[in-house]
């Protein structure tokens, strides 16, 4: 025999008692139920004045008042119903709609419960035409009870034990009272008969019931299905783009250094004499490759390898001053000032990947900024750390402030240095990995700030 897969049946396991399965599946069958609800309370109402004035002329007539007063109340009982459903509840799902409907189970009941009761009124009390047309109406309702109500079983139980319970106390009256001698077989089987259908009521009630959630399970599984394999080829369709982008970016963004490193290679290879003034273009030509591999190999590590925290107290004015004298070289040789503000903080966080955060933060400030400078501040304001990264450079106008997160993607304007469009999009994954979360300020011509927010473990020192 197959042993099944244990890993289908945890699964089958947590779809079956999921708790939003559940809710969107109770939802459709109420709503199934509302909807029949409707057209059934007017077929209703014809049948109350139908038998209303069938029995008129055979029966008392306080009695037949009493039924038609209490008939008519419950009916409208249930028209409010659906009205309420219908205003508040329809869009509901969950606990609010099971309350509602548990809040108005009992109406259904006490309409089974006046229906049935018509038995006292009609049976062995009027002509036997009349009492057959009355039972064609008490079977009708009974077999329409099972298609109408059973989507919602609180309702149709109520709705057939209260019928079932009061037509078999008014047989059982009849038969035991020895006002019909002569009938008392017939009685008797009347009796057997009305048990085994409200028995059988009940049955199909709970098989209907059954199939309809069944169904409506199924939908929502091939829904669920459907929507997991329209994200599933969404994921896929992007990856491909992301990727066609990449291989693009990285052949436009290799052409240009490489090229220019052949060049150079022959040119020295052809005037070795000038290798003073050659070199430093191979180098800066090989720092361009480098650095984009670099680029290219933390976002592959980050795709790959989720990224670890190692957690330990950091100064941030050591961190600070490190990434002073790892870029104020650079900024020098841009022409451009490098500043410092720190106040003296100290926060529990991988130093690492803090450091290669506000690192790529600097080095996007220092590539586009033209002139003015860059000023790097370690500031605390109510519980939290800050680190701001203010240039001076051209800005990022509204529309581009979200997509510069993004891989490969650079600002189609002019006055910013060509770059990877990788050192934003490796600020954005660090900052998921640290809990940072990093924010922007811009405007066009006149810089940007870039802040780096630290709620936990921040201590002045």
């Amino acid at each position: 025999m197959k042993t099944p897969d244990p890993d289908r049946r945890s699964l089958e396991s947590s779809v079956e008692f999921s708790p939003v399965r559940e809710a969107w599946v109770q939802q459709r069958l109420i709503q199934s139920f509302m909807r029949s609800a409707w057209p059934a309370l007017h077929a209703v109402v014809i049948l109350i004045l139908v038998v209303s004035l069938v029995l008129y002329q055979h029966v008392a007539v306080p009695g037949l008042t009493l039924w038609f007063a209490s008939v008519i109340a419950v009916t409208l009982a249930r028209y409010r119903v659906v009205w309420l459903y219908r205003r508040d509840m329809q869009h509901i799902s969950g606990p609010p709609l099971e309350a509602f409907m548990r809040r108005y189970t009992w109406i259904w009941f006490m309409s089974g419960l006046i229906w049935g009761a018509l038995n006292f009124i009609f049976l062995l009390r009027v002509p036997a035409a009349d009492q057959f047309l009355c039972m064609l109406v008490m079977i009708g309702l009974g077999g329409f009870a099972v298609g109408a109500f059973s989507s919602f079983l609180g309702c149709f139980n109520g709705f057939v034990h209260g019928m079932g319970a009061t037509a078999m106390a008014a047989i059982a009256w009849q038969l035991v009272s020895g006002q019909n001698q002569g009938a008392s077989v017939n009685l008797a089987g009347l009796l057997v008969v009305a048990g085994v259908y409200w028995v059988a009521l009940y049955l199909s009630g709970q098989r209907f019931h059954q199939v309809h959630r069944a169904t409506l399970e199924v939908q929502y599984d091939n829904e669920t299905l459907i929507a997991s394999l329209r994200e599933t080829s969404r994921a896929a369709v992007e990856a491909v783009a992301i990727k066609n982008r990449f291989i693009a970016s990285a052949a436009h963004d290799l052409r240009q250094p490489v090229h220019a490193l052949d060049l150079y290679a022959g040119w020295l290879m052809a005037e070795p004499e000038f290798v003073e003034q050659i070199a430093p273009k191979i180098v800066r030509s090989t720092k361009a490759v480098a650095a984009l591999f670099d680029s290219l190999f933390d976002l592959a590590g980050f795709e790959s390898d989720p990224v670890r925290v190692h957690l330990q107290p950091v100064d941030l004015a050591v961190l600070i001053r490190d990434l002073e004298e790892q870029y104020a070289p650079i900024a020098a040789e841009r022409g451009l000032r490098l500043r410092t503000r720190v106040a003296p903080l100290q926060v529990h966080t991988d130093p690492v990947l803090l450091k290669r955060l506000v690192g790529n933060l600097v080095s996007n400030a220092l590539r586009n900024t033209r002139q003015g400078g860059v000023l790097l501040a370690a500031r605390h304001q109510g519980n939290d750390c800050l680190i701001d990264v203010w240039d001076t450079g051209v800005g990022i106008s509204p529309e581009h402030q979200q997509a510069i997160f993004q891989e490969f993607y650079r600002i189609p304007m002019q006055g910013t240095e060509e770059g990877f469009g990788l050192g934003l999009a490796i600020v954005s994954r660090l900052s998921d990995a640290l809990g940072y979360p990093v924010s922007l300020k811009s405007r066009v011509g006149r810089g940007s700030l870039f802040r780096v927010v630290m709620s936990r473990d921040c201590v002045v020192r």
